[in-house]
């Protein structure tokens, strides 16, 4: 039991996690993303197992910030299994990728949740995360589209 780096084998499992969170159709492309990320020293997928099952995945991106002294965290996916929340898993990993930002000299952690996730939300203010609400997104294949 515990948090480790993602590996290819784990493909099947975080694509099911993945459709949990509202993401279906990611066996098409997953090998690729995770060998991407795992390869990346500005990236983390971290993934929690229970008895041998991955339960849990994170995504974190780490960005440097050319105007401030430190830099920042980014948290892209974050999932637990629906039978494993409420039971620490969520904390842990969060601990343990809070972690891993102070050690990449990061003083701000951020994450985007969608409106209508207010579980989620709920975990993340009780975390001590804070909302920011102003978030703007350009779709690049829309524009494609004109």
């Amino acid at each position: 039991m515990g948090i480790r780096k993602a590996q290819i084998e784990d493909q099947a499992r975080l694509s099911e996690l993945l459709e949990q969170l509202g993401y279906p159709g990611t066996a098409a492309f997953i090998n690729e993303k995770i060998a991407r990320m795992t390869s990346s020293p500005d990236e983390a997928l971290l993934v929690y197992e229970i008895e041998g099952e991955v339960q849990a995945l994170i995504s974190l991106h780490f960005i440097p910030q050319i105007a401030l002294p430190g830099d920042f965290a980014r948290i892209s996916y974050f999932v637990v299994d629906d039978r494993f929340r409420g039971q620490g898993v969520g904390r842990e990993m969060l601990a343990y990728g809070t972690q891993l930002a102070r050690q990449r000299q990061c003083d701000r952690f951020e994450v985007h949740s969608h409106a209508r996730r207010s579980g989620a939300h709920r975990f993340y203010i009780r975390e001590g995360f804070e909302e920011s609400p102003k978030y703007l997104i350009k779709g690049l294949a829309r524009e494609e589209k004109r």
